[in-house]
C-alpha cells in the first residue's frame, strides 16, 4: 500500500481539532478552541454537536471512508488520530449516556455492553490495532463518566464552581489528557487526592465523580465492562466510629481478634476492587497509630485485617477529605507530615455556599431548582419559585449559610413542607458577624483589630486567603496576617 501524505491545510486543521479533542471541556478556552476550527463559521459555533455535524465530520469522513490511517507516514497518522476518536466517541455518546443511567441504577455485575463490539471493529477498521481498540472505547467510557458525574452533581456557573469543576476533571484525566491515554491510564492508583472545605459544601459528591470515573477495561469476550462502577466507589467517614473499631472498618478483622469479634469481617480495603476509589471522609479526625497504618497502604499498597498474618494488596484509589485546617493540625503534631504528603498528589478546594453566592448571585435560584427538582422528580419551576420567596422572606439579606449546600438542601424541603425557614445559628457565623456590626455602631474597634476581624469574616465567607486578598486590595501576605490574626481572636 503506497504512502500518502496529508495536505498543509488538512494539518493546520487537524492540529487545531487535536488542541479541542485534548482540552478540559470545563474551561471557557475549549470554546475558543472549538471556533478556531472554522473561523469563517457563524459565531455561534461553540458547543461539540454543532462543530461536529458543521465542521468537523465534513473534513474528516474521507479519511474515515478511505482507510487513511494505515496509508499515512507516521507524523501525519498521528495528526489524524484524535479526529477519528473525536467522531468515533460522538457517535456513540447516546449508547454510552444510556448504559451509564442504567448500570448506575443497577446493583451487582457489571451490565452487557455489546454495543462495545461494534465500536471496537469500526476503531479496528480505522487502523488502530485491536488491544488499543478496546481500550479506546474503555476511555470513551470513562470521559462520558466523568463528565456525566460531575455536571449533573456540580452544579453552578460561580467562578470558584468552574474551577471546582476542572480541577476534578485534571484529578481523573491530568492536565494533558493525550499523556494520560498514552501512559497514565492505568497507573492513577499511585495519585491520592485531598478535598478541602467546610462541612456541607458538597466534598462527598466531588469524591464521588471522581471514584464513579476511574478507568475501566472493557472485555471483549464477555461484551460487558470489567466491573460496575456504581460498586466500585466506596465512602466512609471516620468520624462515626469509635477509635478501637476505625482499623476493623478499614482493614478487616479475623474471628476472635478482640472481645466482639465473632467472626471474620471484610474492612473496606479488602472490598475495594482495583478498579475502584475509597473516599476517607474526615480524614482530620483519625488518630496517629491510624495515620501509621494508612501511611504505610498508600506507600506499599499492602495491610493486614486486624488479627491476621496474611499480607493483602490494594490497588484502588484513595480520596480523603476534612474539614479542618490541616495546617493547625499539622503545627500541632495531630496530623503526620509523612501521612500529609502521601495524601495530596492533588489538593482541591470544594467552595462555600456564601462564596458561590457572593460571585453570582444567580447561583442561588440555580441550586433551589436543581433541589426542587431533586425532591419532586421533575421540573417544577412554581415550586422553585415559591422556595426563593419563602427564603427571602425569612433570611437577612447577605446570610452566609453556615451549613452550605447541606443547609440549603434541608431549607428547600422545610420550605416545602412549612411554607418557611429562618435563620440557624449556634453561635457561629451569625453571632461573629453580629457581633463586629455592633462594635462598628458603638465606635469601639481599633484599626488594627477592625481589618483583622473583617479579613477573617471574608476567610470564613470566602474560603482562601487569595480571595481575601482579592477582595480588601492588600497583598496577599499582609491579608493572609490579618486574616489569621482575626480567626485567631475568636477562639
Amino acid at each position: 500500500m503506497s504512502t500518502a501524505a496529508l495536505r498543509a491545510p488538512d494539518r493546520e486543521f487537524l492540529r487545531a481539532l487535536a488542541d479541542v479533542v485534548f482540552a478540559n471541556p470545563f474551561t471557557r478556552e475549549r470554546v475558543a478552541l472549538i471556533r478556531r476550527l472554522a473561523p469563517e463559521a457563524p459565531r455561534d459555533l461553540a458547543s461539540d454537536r454543532e462543530a461536529l455535524a458543521r465542521v468537523v465530520a465534513p473534513k474528516v469522513t474521507p479519511f474515515v471512508r478511505d482507510n487513511a490511517l494505515a496509508r499515512l507516514a507516521s507524523e501525519d497518522r498521528l495528526l489524524l488520530e484524535p479526529a477519528l476518536l473525536y467522531v468515533t466517541y460522538h457517535r456513540y455518546i447516546p449508547q454510552l449516556d444510556a448504559h451509564i443511567k442504567r448500570q448506575a441504577e443497577k446493583a451487582g455485575e457489571p451490565l452487557a455492553a455489546a454495543f462495545g463490539e461494534d465500536a471496537v471493529r469500526e476503531l479496528v477498521q480505522m487502523g488502530f490495532d485491536e488491544d488499543r481498540s478496546a481500550r479506546l472505547f474503555a476511555f470513551f467510557f470513562q470521559l462520558r463518566r466523568a463528565f456525566y458525574f460531575i455536571e449533573r452533581a456540580l452544579a453552578g456557573e460561580s467562578e470558584s464552581m468552574q474551577r471546582l469543576r476542572q480541577a476534578l476533571w485534571n484529578n481523573m484525566f491530568t492536565h494533558d489528557m493525550s499523556g494520560y491515554e498514552a501512559a497514565l491510564w492505568s497507573r492513577m492508583e499511585d495519585f491520592s487526592t485531598l478535598l478541602l472545605g467546610e462541612t456541607g459544601t458538597g466534598k462527598g459528591s466531588a469524591a464521588a465523580a471522581i471514584g464513579r470515573s476511574e478507568f475501566i477495561p472493557y472485555l471483549r469476550h464477555e461484551r460487558c465492562f470489567a466491573t460496575n462502577f456504581a460498586e466500585s466507589f466506596i465512602a466512609i467517614n471516620l468520624s462515626q466510629f469509635p477509635e478501637n473499631l476505625i482499623e476493623s472498618e478499614l482493614f478487616g478483622h479475623r474471628k476472635g481478634a478482640f472481645t466482639g469479634a465473632i467472626d471474620h469481617h471484610q474492612g473496606i480495603f479488602d472490598r475495594c476492587n482495583r478498579h475502584g476509589a475509597l473516599f476517607l471522609d474526615e480524614i482530620g479526625e483519625v488518630s496517629i497509630p491510624v495515620q501509621i497504618k494508612l501511611l504505610q497502604v498508600l506507600q506499599d499498597r499492602t495491610f493486614m485485617a486486624v488479627g491476621g498474618r496474611e499480607k493483602k494488596r490494594f490497588s484502588g484509589r484513595v480520596i480523603a477529605a476534612t474539614n479542618q485546617r490541616l495546617d493547625a493540625l499539622r503545627r500541632e503534631s495531630r496530623f503526620r507530615d509523612d501521612f500529609f504528603y502521601r495524601l495530596c498528589s492533588d489538593m482541591i478546594e470544594v467552595p462555600t455556599l456564601r462564596q458561590r453566592i457572593a460571585e453570582s448571585p444567580a447561583e442561588l435560584e440555580q441550586l433551589v431548582a436543581l433541589l426542587v427538582e431533586r425532591v419532586t422528580g421533575g421540573a417544577a419551576p412554581d415550586l422553585g419559585a415559591r422556595v426563593l420567596e419563602a427564603l427571602e422572606r425569612g433570611l437577612p439579606r447577605g446570610y452566609p449559610w453556615p451549613g452550605n449546600v447541606r443547609e440549603l438542601e434541608q431549607a428547600v424541603r422545610r420550605v416545602l413542607l412549612t411554607g418557611s425557614y429562618t435563620a440557624q445559628s449556634a453561635g457561629g457565623t451569625l453571632s461573629k458577624e453580629a457581633a463586629l456590626v455592633e462594635k462598628l455602631r458603638a465606635g469601639t474597634l481599633p484599626a488594627d483589630e477592625l481589618l483583622a476581624r473583617y479579613c477573617g469574616m471574608l476567610y470564613r465567607r470566602l474560603g482562601s486567603y487569595a480571595e481575601v486578598a482579592r477582595v480588601t486590595g492588600l497583598d496577599p501576605r499582609t491579608s493572609r496576617k490579618y486574616a489569621i490574626a482575626g480567626l485567631a481572636g475568636e477562639r
